[in-house]
């Protein structure tokens, strides 16, 4: 394995779901306390296990590139770039192919796009979230020591 990420989402969405959470119990603890409490522990859960699930997976072996549940053997591989801040806004935007596989996390902010060069594939890129773009630029570029 030459590369592998997990995009697990940052501290401030656990706290979200948590604060959701704890509404809940807010509307049902003039009502029964229990009640509410049980509510918050099974939204918290249920919230915290789809965030988990939402957590896709980049990893880049020297024959496969899989981002999420999609893979494509690296030979189909066309140009790669890497965007951060107002350019990452702009391939997630303006600039994006409806074609295109997305696996896209609203919070991470760097993307990725990923060219496919397959002629029986109609995607024309892939464009994923990370949070290291030099890195996997590099890797899948194969100039593996550029600088995150």
């Amino acid at each position: 394995m030459l590369y592998r990420e997990r995009l697990w989402p940052s501290f401030w969405v656990w706290f979200v779901c948590i604060g959701v959470a704890a509404g809940s119990m807010v509307v049902f603890a003039p009502i029964n306390m229990t009640a509410g409490v049980v509510v918050f522990l099974i939204l918290a859960g249920l919230l915290v296990f789809a965030l988990i699930r939402s957590a896709a997976t980049i990893v880049v072996t020297p024959t496969v590139l899989q981002v999420g549940r999609a893979q494509i053997e690296r030979r189909y591989l066309g140009d790669v770039a890497g965007f951060s801040h107002e350019e990452a806004r702009v391939q997630r935007g303006m600039e994006l192919n409806a074609r295109a596989y997305q696996c896209i996390r609203g919070w991470v902010d760097p993307v990725v796009t990923i060219g496919i060069t397959d002629p029986a594939d109609p995607t024309p890129y892939w464009i994923t979230s990370t949070r290291h773009p030099r890195r996997l630029v590099g890797v899948l570029t194969g100039a593996s020591r550029a600088a995150d």
